[in-house]
């Protein structure tokens, strides 16, 4: 019984870390898009649009999450709207991109 227990903790515990891991570093990479793209430099938002997407994405693999997903996809139209030099529109996804990264969130307690 011992041994399933610990092969169960075993096999989750990767996932369980990735999630803890990357969400933070979806959450930290978006405020600093939202912060670059409000002082008007969409090639910086954009940079940090992409390591918040990579971290997101990463998130959303080790568990499924609605509002990660929905994370994902505001931050790749604030990629999108970067590479145009829309830091305005850019800045409006990423910041929609924060509202839901904070959601998915574990609740604590």
């Amino acid at each position: 019984m011992l041994f399933v227990l610990a092969a169960a903790f075993a096999l989750n515990f990767p996932l369980a870390w990735a999630e803890s891991e990357h969400l933070p570093q979806a959450i930290q990479h978006t405020k600093a898009a939202i912060t670059h793209g409000e002082a008007g430099h969409p090639p910086v938002l954009v940079e940090h649009a992409s390591t918040a997407l990579t971290h997101a994405e990463a998130s959303k693999k080790a568990e499924a999450n609605p509002h990660t997903a929905e994370g994902v996809t505001h931050l790749q139209a604030a990629i999108d709207a970067g590479k145009k030099g829309d830091a305005p529109s850019g800045t409006a996804h990423a910041r929609q991109a924060l509202e839901h990264l904070e959601l998915a969130k574990p609740k604590k307690g």
